[in-house]
C-alpha cells in the first residue's frame, strides 16, 4: 500500500465528472488499498477517486454502523471501511443541515443540507453488487463522496461557511 496525495482546492480535477470503473482487477484492488491507507493517515471519514487524482467512480468510507449508539469506540476496535464502485443513490429520505468538511478543502467547513437516510447500490472490489441503507454520518458521507464523482464539492453545496478558528472562539465564549 502507498499513501496518495490528496488533491486540494483549486485543482480542476475536483470539478470533473468521473467515468465508470470497467475493470475489477489487481490495479483496482491496489487503488482501494492505497485510498484506505490515505484516508486513515488523513484522519478522514471518506475519500473519492478524484481526491487522489483518479477520474473513476469510486469512493471509500469508514463504516461505524457496528459501534454502540454513544459512538464510543472500544479499545480493541478496528476501523472498518466500505468500498463503493460505480455507486448509485437509489432513494433518500428526510433532510438534515449540518456542518461538514472535506479533505480537499482543509479548514473550510460548510453548512450543507443532506438526506437523513439514503439507499445506495454499488459494486465491491470483486465486481459483486450490493445495496446499503444508511443514516446519520454514513448517509452524509455517501452523498458527499458521490458528489465528488459528479464534480460537485462542498463549495457548491454549502449554504454558508465558518472558519475553524471562528468555531474555536465561539466555544471559548460559551
Amino acid at each position: 500500500m502507498a499513501l496518495r496525495t490528496i488533491v486540494q482546492d483549486g485543482d480542476p480535477i475536483l470539478k470533473k465528472k468521473c467515468r465508470p470503473v470497467t475493470a475489477f482487477d489487481d490495479r483496482l484492488a491496489q487503488l482501494l488499498d492505497d485510498m484506505r491507507e490515505t484516508l486513515a493517515d488523513a484522519n478522514g471519514y471518506g475519500l473519492a477517486g478524484p481526491q487522489v487524482g483518479v477520474m473513476r467512480r469510486i469512493f471509500i468510507s469508514i463504516d461505524e454502523r457496528d459501534l454502540p449508539e454513544d459512538g464510543e469506540r472500544p479499545e480493541d476496535y478496528e476501523t472498518k471501511y466500505l468500498e463503493f464502485i460505480n455507486p448509485e443513490i437509489l432513494s433518500t429520505e428526510g433532510e438534515i443541515m449540518q456542518y461538514e468538511g472535506c479533505l480537499s478543502f482543509p479548514g473550510r467547513n460548510g453548512a450543507v443540507r443532506r438526506p437523513a437516510k439514503v439507499k445506495a447500490r454499488a459494486f465491491d472490489r470483486n465486481g459483486n453488487p450490493f445495496e446499503i441503507e444508511a443514516e446519520g454520518m454514513l448517509a452524509r458521507c455517501i452523498c458527499h463522496e458521490n458528489d465528488h464523482l459528479n464534480g460537485v464539492t462542498i463549495l457548491d453545496r454549502a449554504e454558508y461557511f465558518y472558519e475553524d478558528l471562528e468555531e474555536d472562539e465561539i466555544e471559548e465564549e460559551e
